[in-house]
């Protein structure tokens, strides 16, 4: 990795790869634009890597049902919930699972979404299998499952064909969180590397083989 004068910005090849550590989702979403508008006018394909205190995001086919309590006892639980224009249902972060926010122009990769998402889930298998936990893709669902349960959401958006949001990895998350919603409005438990593997995982060994995972299928 080359790194920039930035902290956390690398050029990896064939993208920049960015870390921005804890933040609060409306600061990263805020980024993320910034991010998008810059690959739009030119700039060289974004990875982000990022974590986030406990939120909901609700993505444009949110289902009320899909929360299983009151907004006020959601959030007195901590968590907060905020709305986001991306696909899919709800979804939770929170600290442990690694977000991913690949920023790709598909101009310069075959203007597919279909494929693109696709695509997405490969790398999330192949991160997983480097990992000993066999994993699948499900025809009709977007994500990554083990078995019956789900490991990875995968909810993106689009501008002018550049890509934003992504990938939420539970790496050594609370699960217990995942009990005030359906996740993406599914019944569907969730589980966690953490939990299959049955000890902690180090979050740089996730990131990095992420990255690898990244260059494999979008190179």
């Amino acid at each position: 990795m080359e790194e920039n004068t930035k902290r956390g910005h690398f050029k990896v090849s064939p993208f920049i790869l960015e870390d921005w550590g804890l933040i609060n989702y409306a600061d990263a979403w805020e980024r993320q634009k910034s991010c998008v508008q810059s690959v739009i006018a030119g700039a060289p394909d974004h990875l982000i890597f990022c974590e986030h205190p406990p939120v909901l995001t609700l993505g444009r086919m949110t289902n009320p049902a899909s929360l299983l309590y009151q907004q006020k006892d959601i959030e007195a639980r901590g968590v907060m919930i905020t709305g986001v224009d991306r696909g899919g249902d709800v979804t939770l972060h929170a600290p442990g699972q690694l977000i991913v926010y690949p920023i790709f122009n598909l101009n310069k990769r075959g203007k597919n979404l279909k494929v693109y998402m696709e695509k997405l889930e490969e790398v999330a298998v192949d991160l997983l299998k480097n990992f000993g936990i066999l994993a699948i893709s499900i025809s009709g669902q977007r994500g990554v499952f083990v078995g019956k349960d789900k490991i990875i959401s995968i909810g993106v958006g689009v501008r002018k064909w550049v890509t934003y949001h992504g990938l939420g990895i539970n790496v050594n998350t609370d699960l217990s969180l995942f009990d005030l919603i359906k996740p993406c409005g599914l019944n569907v438990r969730m589980t966690s590397m953490q939990k299959l593997k049955g000890h902690c995982l180090a979050m740089k060994d996730v990131k990095s083989e992420t990255v690898k995972s990244f260059q494999k299928h979008f190179s």
